[in-house]
């Protein structure tokens, strides 16, 4: 349905451009097709969306890999992100132990082998949460590699493979990834950061829109809450 006027869209409904499948809220999406115990623990930030060509309510099956019920690092996708077709998230639990003699998880394929080596005693290497923050781009079909966390109002160009930690406001490109440029001066990257527009009432933010959209800083803080 389309968004009544006068309105902003509402973050909980999934499909929020009318009469468009291709794109949807990660939010309702999240509740839908990956409930408790079916996925590692993940949380969404209200207005974030995926994009898919093909079927993209398949996200959090197809998109975010390796991350079981049994994992422990959390997924975190802030507000405001916008995440392009093939946008994909390889989680910690893709790791192999590399200190052994052999990389091969044994336990994993039950039988004896769970018995002689528990799964609890898999010596897997932890690589923490991976955090995405608010008003991130993910370009075409990048890569979001273990625990990397992207910093507030990034963008991670097309096919980009991101290994290490992206600064706020960082435009990132190539595999593996490097910093190309950063959006704004220091000043301004740290008065947005400062300003957390993302964290803003939904009422504040529609007003907001404009000066958003423009690259208008003064306007935007005179329309702080």
């Amino acid at each position: 349905m389309p968004v009544p006027p006068g309105m902003p869209p509402d973050p909980d409904v999934l499909y929020p451009i009318a009469d468009h499948t291709g794109t949807v809220f990660l939010r309702p999406l999240l509740r839908v097709h990956a409930p408790p115990g079916s996925a590692g623990p993940t949380e969404v930030g209200a207005y974030s969306y995926y994009s898919d060509f093909q079927d993209p309510t398949r996200f959090f099956s197809r998109n975010v890999r390796y991350h079981f019920p049994f994992s422990e690092e959390r997924l975190i996708i802030g507000r405001y992100c916008a995440l392009a077709h093939g946008a994909t998230l390889i989680m910690a639990s893709a790791n192999h132990g590399l200190d052994g003699l052999s990389t091969y998880p044994f336990p994993i394929m039950g039988g004896a082998w769970a018995e002689t080596l528990p799964l609890a005693e898999m010596p897997f290497p932890r690589k923490g949460d991976t955090v995405i923050g608010n008003d991130v781009w993910l370009g075409y079909e990048s890569l979001i590699l273990p625990g990397v966390g992207v910093g507030h109002g990034a963008i991670v160009g097309a096919r980009a493979v991101v290994h290490e930690p992206v600064p706020p406001y960082a435009v990132v490109v190539g595999n593996p990834a490097r910093v190309a440029r950063i959006r704004f001066d220091r000043r301004t990257v740290d008065h947005l950061l400062a300003l957390s527009w993302w964290d803003w009432p939904v009422e504040h933010v529609t007003a907001a829109v404009p000066a958003l959209v423009r690259g208008d800083v003064a306007a935007l803080e005179a329309l702080a809450p």
